[in-house]
């Protein structure tokens, strides 16, 4: 979001973690990802531009993954988790968990606290 929104702060080196990412591999993005993105472009097909601009593939949800995603939000309500999360950040982690090595998020202190088994790279503290 930081790319499509232009944040001057935190745009430039989320573009740069976007780059060495697509110089390690694939990127994907599954529908929840993508749907919050086209929410914020002018039109869907202009996120989709983006994206595809960006080496960012759209890689469904997949049942394993939908799974996890429960099994998550299961164990955070469990523990005392607030619903002030919404399941969206349970399904994005779910869906990194099953088809990805890592997620890009500044949203660390959540994914290191709910998903510490998963590879957090936060732009915000890169370089």
């Amino acid at each position: 979001m930081d790319i499509a929104l232009g944040d001057r702060r935190f745009g430039p080196a989320s573009r740069a973690a976007v780059g060495e990412a697509v110089s390690r591999g694939t990127l994907i993005a599954c529908e929840v990802v993508w749907t919050e993105l086209a929410a914020i472009f002018p039109t869907p097909a202009d996120a989709t531009a983006t994206l595809l601009a960006l080496d960012v593939a759209f890689a469904p949800m997949t049942q394993e993954a939908a799974e996890a995603a429960g099994g998550l939000w299961a164990e955070y309500r469990r523990s005392g988790g607030p619903r002030t999360r919404v399941v969206a950040d349970f399904l994005i982690a779910g869906h990194t968990c099953v088809h990805a090595d890592a997620l890009l998020t500044r949203d660390r202190g959540f994914g290191r606290t709910h998903f510490g088994d998963l590879t957090i790279i936060d732009p915000s503290n890169e370089g």
